[in-house]
């Protein structure tokens, strides 16, 4: 199965084509990437060197409480402007003029805004556990899409990460339930024992976000919880990589979901074209000789195959 780059590759491939460029142009480009993040990157007529990239998170007000600002100054700092438009929650300026020598380094860096941003609940959490406090930590709820959400809760000896995703078909909801149930029974391998624990069900929302008001329990939702442990976040280099991976969960089972939809009606199709094959090599082929004619009705003439009537026998005209 493929895996998705945390980065948004069409924001890279857009962003790196302006810093190359000898000559600057006006620009005017709208981008989308996953969970209805739009990028607008734009050049004015009277500033071309001055390339505005402008970002719109809806859940932006709420990754603020755990920190996300700290973490935009902390990776963009120097890029950092305020924004003019209320569509969008974070503006970030380039001077073509004064990039730096690695342009392809910073398009990739900066390709990963919406990744660090989500991360900040993931941040906070780990930021619990190197405390060593008691207890569980406070229960981070992000709303990245309409009706689905992540949950992070840090204790003591492990983070809990909840999924909350909704499947709106019923095909949907019946592949869905097969992919969850192969995670959940796949960490039974021995070689892949180190893998977060993973827990689904289907209706009923996990002990630890049941208090919530406002959660769906229908059979269109469904509730994923992955339990990392010291193992998965203890240095920073698994503890960026944990964050890259899960953030990325609910992307990563609706894109499979629909490739095996889409698997599923090519070889519908391959049958339905086989079985039409079979049945035109069924029908009889018509022969039909030159002196056939046919009616106003389309259909053949051929005196020499009518019977003869009674009358035509006696006389012995036919």
């Amino acid at each position: 199965m493929i895996l998705l780059e945390p980065n948004s590759f069409v924001l890279e491939e857009t962003l790196l084509a302006r810093f190359v460029s000898e000559k600057p142009e006006i620009v005017d480009i709208t981008l989308v990437d996953f969970d209805n993040v739009v990028y607008k990157v734009q050049t004015s007529a009277e500033q071309r060197t001055l390339l505005n990239l402008s970002v719109e998170i809806k859940y932006y007000n709420e990754v603020l409480a755990y920190g996300a600002e700290d973490i935009l100054k902390r990776e963009y700092g120097a890029y950092l402007v305020p924004t003019v438009n209320p569509q969008y929650q974070i503006t970030l300026q380039f001077n073509l003029e004064q990039l730096p020598a690695d342009k392809a380094a910073l398009a990739k860096h900066v390709s990963m805004l919406k990744r660090n941003v989500l991360s900040s609940s993931f941040l906070r959490a780990f930021e619990f556990w190197e405390s060593q406090q008691e207890g569980a930590g406070p229960l981070m709820a992000t709303h990245y899409r309409d009706s689905e959400a992540i949950y992070v809760q840090a204790q003591h000896d492990r983070v809990t990460v909840i999924f909350s995703t909704l499947f709106k078909e019923e095909v949907d909801r019946v592949l869905g339930k097969v992919f969850l149930q192969e995670f959940v029974d796949a960490r039974r391998q021995a070689s892949i024992q180190n893998a977060p624990q993973v827990f689904y069900s289907s209706r009923e929302p996990p002990l630890e976000i049941r208090h919530l008001p406002d959660l769906r329990q229908d059979e269109s939702v469904g509730y994923v919880s992955f339990v990392l442990f010291p193992r998965h976040f203890a240095d920073q280099e698994s503890r960026e990589k944990t964050i890259s991976q899960i953030q990325l969960f609910r992307d990563y089972l609706h894109y499979h979901i629909k490739c095996a939809k889409a698997y599923m009606h090519s070889r519908m199709r391959m049958r339905v074209k086989e079985f039409l094959k079979v049945i035109n090599r069924a029908k009889p082929d018509r022969v039909t000789a030159a002196s056939d004619k046919r009616t106003a009705a389309g259909r053949y003439l051929r005196p020499h195959l009518r019977q003869p009537t009674s009358s035509q026998q006696a006389e012995g005209d036919w």
